[in-house]
This record gives structure tokens, sequence and C-alpha cells, in this order.
């Protein structure tokens, strides 16, 4: 997970400074000592709850949903639905190749991973690239190696959303192939289900999202996304909310 990351030790990790002087090593054979949970902080009084929507989106499909999304979470009483973009790795003008449309100022990139410590839940949005996430999400995740090594983000709930060109590119397997990021993290991965009752079983039109999460299909770029693929989203963020609230 480049410096600091994955699962390569440290070789400048030091030894922990909270074992008593003189006391038996309880630290396994490699000679260290597992690390702690963080500390969890009250909530401060009279602060909203934060459900960060952290996505990327090319063509625009993953953050309508991301809005929907955050439109739901915002309808949930005590939390506050907190939009980012994570920063774009393609350069200008192999975008304009691509015809991607410019990105919308009014969703900011989120420049410091560090932001995650603020949220008290997470979804995160993205389209896929042959059954997994886009390279711009994954090097977002690859730059939170430092949150990684103190686990500063275990124990906040988080959940995906996404798109997908065709209906069998991945609506299930990116968000399963996403779960290790957060896994390493210690983070609690709150999937859907069958929350949305009978929305989830139409058959009578073409319908993104899964047990995992909402999502669209967007076909060659040109398909938007359906009322019943952001009504999903927006399920999503509502749910999400209530499961922050509950843990919170």
């Amino acid at each position: 997970m480049g410096k600091g990351g994955g699962c390569v030790p440290s070789k400048k990790r030091q030894p922990p400074t909270n074992t008593v002087a003189g006391a038996p090593s309880s630290s396994s054979a490699a000679g260290e000592v597992p690390r702690e949970a963080p500390e969890v902080e009250a909530t401060a009084v009279g602060r909203k709850l934060r459900l960060y929507i952290v996505l990327y989106s090319m063509y625009g499909h993953v953050e309508a949903l991301g809005r929907r999304a955050a439109a739901g979470a915002g309808a949930v009483e005590g939390v506050e639905a907190v939009l980012r973009r994570v920063p774009e790795t393609l350069s200008p003008e192999v975008l304009e190749k691509m015809q991607a449309p410019a990105k919308d100022p009014v969703i900011p990139v989120i420049t410091v991973p560090a932001d995650l410590e603020e949220a008290d839940g997470v979804l995160f949005g993205f389209p896929t690239r042959y059954g997994a996430m886009a390279a711009q999400m994954k090097a977002f995740f690859d730059s939170t190696g430092f949150l990684w090594e103190e686990q500063r983000l275990a124990g906040k709930p988080a959940g995906f959303f996404v798109s997908t060109g065709t209906q069998g590119g991945g609506q299930e397997t990116t968000a399963w192939t996403a779960i290790t990021q957060i896994v390493h993290h210690g983070m609690l991965f709150v999937p859907i289900g069958y929350t949305f009752g009978s929305g989830m079983f139409k058959m009578d039109e073409i319908r993104g999202g899964s047990p995992y999460g909402a999502g669209v299909f967007a076909g060659d770029g040109s398909r938007q996304p359906s009322e019943t693929e952001l009504a999903l989203a927006e399920h999503q963020g509502k749910y999400m909310a209530s499961i922050v609230k509950k843990l919170a």
C-alpha cells in the first residue's frame, strides 16, 4: 500500500513505550506487542454526526448516486452528509481524449486523507475497472498508510456504491474486492442487504445495485441512473446514517 502501508512491517517502528519496566514481555515471536484499538472520542455535545461520502466519478454516474445518498443521509436527524471526491490521477489531456466532463467544483477534493478521521462513517463510491475499483480510488486508499499504521479508522462503519458498464461488469465483485481495503483499516463493512424491500426484486427494468450497495449501469456512458437506482442510493445513505447514529 505504498510507503508505510499495506502488509509490509516498517523497519523504523519503535518498540512500545507503554510497558512496565522489569515486567515480563507478552510479545510475539517477532518481538512486537499487538496494538491496542484506538480510543474513540466522545461526540461533542451539539455536533452532528458526519457521514462522509467519498467518491470518484469520471462521467458523472457515481456522482449522481453520491448526491442522492447524501440526500438520504441528511434526512436522518443528527447526521450530516459530507461529499468529497478523491484526487484525479489522469492528466487533463488524457481526460479530454476520453471525453470526460469537467468536475463540479461544488464537491471539493479530499486532498488530506487524515480528514477521514473526522468522519463517523464513510460511504465510498467508484466505477469498476475489470471488476474492481478504479485506479483513482485505489490510489487514494494507497495514500492512507499512515492512518493504517495507527489504526485511526478502526471501528468506523463503511460501505460502497458502484457504477459498471454492463450487467455482468461487476456490480457485486467491485464492492467485494474493495472490502480488503477497509478490512486492513479495521473498519466495519455495512452492506444494505435486502433492506430496500421489494425494490430489490424488480424485474421490469434494468437496475444496478446489489446487497453490497447501490449501483448503476452506465452502458457506453450515455445511460444515466434510473429513478430506481437513485432511490436505492438514497436508501443506502439513509440506512448508513442510521447505522452511524446507532453506533455513536
